[in-house]
């Protein structure tokens, strides 16, 4: 009979012992009476580790879920931080949350700590997106900030992402601080969990107001939106907080014709109609190709439940609708901006743009020929936020985003953003509307000026304490034994970012990465072929991003050309093993 192992249950019995609520030891103790040993195990073999960007984890009883306890750890440990790091100032923070189950609970836990220790807390009376919060951490000039959502992961999770006071994601050396303040917290007895009121202000309207205000002003096409302002655009906010500012965004920027699908709009922890909220996911957007087909849209905007990510769809040359990848939006949306930034002659020369190393090198290809200053950074907006404060005043920033379907216009947001982003998505497929195309035929156009990218993203989920342990012996496979061939092209060089060293394989000779220590390897083969390795940094998955391409000859040759790059793709994750 399974066993379980004496040092989780000496764990488990300090829960069952310690200044815990009744409702969480009854939880506890009903998994022991009932030899639930592996989700014992899973609760209870480490302490929910506070990454990078924060939380995220399944919400339940013990020290490796999302729980009251676990939230309010490491907001006791960012509070010691603060005031560390301020010792001299009224230190102010900044909190939302999304629809989740229990995001409103654990937001309100998160102010109380913090207003305990002193700190003064500006706290959303309702649910807003994570930009917005970025946003009002730079407005309302606070040291910190805390959403509550787990992004786009299923609807058992939850997490809490911390940010520095330029409204962006601690990075270093600020994040190890942080998380080496979280992790002295070593009972629950060192947390400040009396409120204290007069440290909690309400943030009402304000603050959106000021936000969408800034937004429209980032327009770089408004005559295009007044001429098509009928563009017919069908809007899910798949159960979360986009339904508070995209339609409101979209309809400042002038848009007059922007149909809800009603059945997504109501915000819901459980998100009944998907599966996965998520706007990557072909089925979370079920609903809203039904309703697009229906009214005969242009344009098809999903967002994820924190409103940072969008997913769409949009017609193809046989009047289908189909869904564009994150590096395609993405590139798209980089190529219309300098385009019409060109056209406006705003080009100074002191404009860049920023993608992420797993990022369609399209966007790199596209910036070369506009002569636009380009930077590719590790994956996690937290580092484009980092590049925008470093260049602040000195650079203008355009645009930027990662093929993990997050994007950035403009300087007044340091995380990837679904409200400006579906804002600036709509226009530009208004300005190629205006010029007789459309969003599909102005991809294949750009495909033939600069070459056919086609990327494709494998997951691979593994799962609890084995899983960690057969990600990490993956990854060691690839980092010892890197292939010599890939998709019957020569592996010509091996970026490896966790040693922060670039080989090439032909050579035999080294050069140093400059960018931070992160755990990716990228093997870059004679045909310009790009695979990267990489654990995730907030899911139990292991992802494999694969980027070939090919020249367009006509955008007649897309079909074909298109089958040639999938059928190589497949090639190499075979020549993988995965």
């Amino acid at each position: 009979m399974q066993e379980i192992d004496p040092i989780i249950l000496q764990k488990v019995n300090t829960w069952l012992e310690g200044n815990y609520d009744e409702q969480v030891k009854q939880d506890i103790q009903k998994l022991l009476d009932d030899k639930a040993y592996t989700e014992l195990t899973d609760s209870f073999y480490k302490d929910l580790e506070f990454g990078t960007g924060g939380l995220r984890g399944i919400m339940g009883p013990g020290s490796n879920r999302i729980n009251k306890y676990t939230i309010g750890s490491a907001t006791q440990g960012l509070a010691n931080y603060l005031k560390k790091t301020y010792p001299n100032e009224q230190v102010k923070v900044a909190i939302a949350h999304d629809s989740r189950n229990n995001s409103d609970l654990f937001a309100r836990i998160t102010a109380e700590v913090f207003s305990a220790n002193g700190i003064y807390v500006y706290f959303f009376e309702a649910l807003r997106p994570t930009p917005e919060l970025s946003f009002a951490i730079r407005t309302l000039g606070c040291k910190s900030g805390v959403m509550l959502t787990a992004s786009h992961n299923p609807k058992e999770y939850n997490g809490y992402k911390a940010y520095g006071e330029d409204g962006g994601q601690f990075v270093a050396p600020a994040d190890a601080a942080v998380m080496d303040e979280v992790a002295a917290i070593k009972s629950i007895d060192e947390v400040k969990f009396d409120r204290v009121d007069s440290n909690i202000e309400l943030i009402s309207t304000d603050i959106d107001e000021q936000y969408l205000d800034k937004i429209v002003t980032l327009s770089v096409s408004p005559e295009a939106i007044k001429r098509q302002k009928d563009l017919k655009i069908v809007f899910s906010p798949i159960h979360g907080t986009g339904i508070t500012l995209v339609p409101k965004a979209l309809e400042l920027f002038g848009f007059e014709n922007v149909v809800l699908v009603d059945e997504q709009s109501t915000p819901d922890g459980n998100f009944p109609t998907v599966v996965y909220p998520n706007p990557e996911e072909k089925e979370a957007l079920t609903l809203a190709l039904k309703k697009a087909q229906e009214v005969d849209a242009d344009l098809v905007l999903a967002t994820d439940p924190d409103a940072d990510r969008v997913g769409i769809a949009v017609k193809n040359t046989d009047n289908e609708f189909i869904l564009l990848n994150g590096n395609q939006t993405g590139s798209m949306l980089i190529n219309y901006l300098l385009t019409a930034w060109q056209e406006k002659g705003k080009l100074t020369g002191k404009e860049y743009i920023v993608k992420t190393i797993v990022t369609s090198n399209l966007i790199e290809a596209i910036a070369r020929a506009k002569d636009v200053t380009f930077y590719n950074t590790l994956t996690g907006f937290k580092y484009i936020g980092e590049l925008m404060t470093q260049f602040e005043g000195k650079q203008t920033f355009i645009g930027g985003g990662e093929e993990s379907y997050g994007y950035l216009v403009g300087e007044f947001v340091r995380d990837k953003d679904a409200v400006v982003s579906a804002a600036f998505i709509a226009e530009m497929t208004a300005y190629y509307k205006d010029k007789g195309s459309s969003l599909f035929e102005a991809l294949l156009d750009t495909y033939v000026e600069y070459g056919f990218y086609k990327e494709k993203l494998i997951s691979i989920t593994k799962k609890g304490k084995t899983g960690a342990e057969e990600i990490k012996a993956l990854m060691e496979k690839f980092r010892n034994n890197p292939p010599a061939t890939l998709g019957g092209s020569k592996v010509i060089t091996l970026k490896d970012y966790e040693l922060r060293v670039e080989t090439d394989l032909i050579s035999n000779t080294t050069q140093p990465i400059e960018l931070p220590k992160s755990d990716v390897l990228q093997f870059i083969t004679e045909d310009g072929s790009i695979i990267s390795a990489r654990p995730s940094g907030t899911e139990p998955k292991i992802k494999f991003y694969c980027s070939v391409n090919g020249k367009l000859e006509s955008k007649e040759a897309y079909k074909l050309t298109e089958e040639q790059l999938d059928a190589k793709i497949d090639n190499i994750m075979q020549d993988l093993g995965v």
